[in-house]
């Protein structure tokens, strides 16, 4: 059995083949225009997302900036509270320096106060005790007579000077005393110029003195020795007999000799009247 089917004409044929063509490509357009569209979102999306991408990043860093700067504005804080307590221990610890300054400076001004009227006291003592040592060198035996005296008059002139103060005075003073008493218990031999012949002209001699028991000389040839007599405040002329004990006297206080027992001159005490 043969099937027909029949065909319109030519011409329809073309027209619905054209249309459905047209069809087609309204329908690709129109796909091809949303494509064209949401590629255009896509991209307005991923530029917006980089520029808050790009906004964050700079936040951030400002962010880690101000951390920055916070951690040290917190050191530079925690340095600053501990230079603050240093300073209050120090400053504590200055008033209680002042506290005993002061308490020392009052101290100190009732101690000049007290002073004060203790020099008013100790000078005409000091003036008095210069005197009785001058009047005891003046009748002492004459050894060293000059020295003694100039030290006296050295310590005259130091009692009215502002350069001492009184205890400094009083000091040397006691000081001279010292020297005075040592003669009494010491031996000694020195070079001087004495007039042994009481006419004026003086001989240069070696003197030894025992305490202030016997004041000796020999000349330098040991031609003459002689003792100073305390009753009729002269030199006298001993004999021969107590060259060689002078001597040994006098080699004895220069340690050329070791101490010994030595016959002297002594003149006896008075018998009481």
């Amino acid at each position: 059995m043969r099937c027909c089917v029949s065909a319109g004409p030519p011409g329809e044929n073309r027209v619905r083949r054209f249309r459905e063509a047209l069809a087609f490509v309204a329908v690709l357009a129109s796909g091809l225009t949303v494509s064209a569209v949401q590629a255009s979102e896509v991209s307005d999306v991923l530029k917006a997302g980089a520029v808050k991408v790009q906004t964050a990043k700079t936040s951030q860093t400002k962010v880690d900036r101000i951390a920055d700067q916070t951690d040290e504005l917190l050191q530079e804080f925690k340095q600053v509270n501990k230079q603050i307590e240093s300073l209050r221990v120090y400053n504590s610890q200055l008033d209680r320096q002042i506290d005993s300054q002061n308490v020392m400076m009052a101290e100190l001004k009732e101690s000049i106060a007290n002073a004060t009227v203790i020099e008013r006291g100790v000078s005409p003592l000091m003036v008095s005790m210069l005197a009785g040592l001058e009047d005891f060198v003046a009748l002492d035996m004459p050894f060293k007579k000059d020295d003694r005296l100039d030290a006296i008059a050295d310590l005259n002139i130091n009692l009215d000077s502002a350069k001492f103060s009184a205890a400094e005075k009083f000091r040397q003073i006691l000081e001279l005393y010292d020297i005075e008493s040592e003669y009494s218990l010491s031996l000694e031999s020195y070079r001087d110029m004495i007039d042994i012949n009481a006419d004026g002209s003086e001989v240069e001699v070696d003197m030894l003195r025992v305490g202030r028991v016997a004041l000796m000389y020999q000349t330098k040839d040991k031609s003459q020795s002689g003792a100073w007599n305390k009753t009729t405040g002269s030199w006298e002329t001993l004999d021969s007999e107590y060259r060689r004990p002078i001597d040994q006297g006098i080699r004895i206080a220069k340690k050329l000799n070791t101490q010994d027992v030595m016959e002297m001159p002594i003149t006896a005490p008075e018998a009481a009247q």
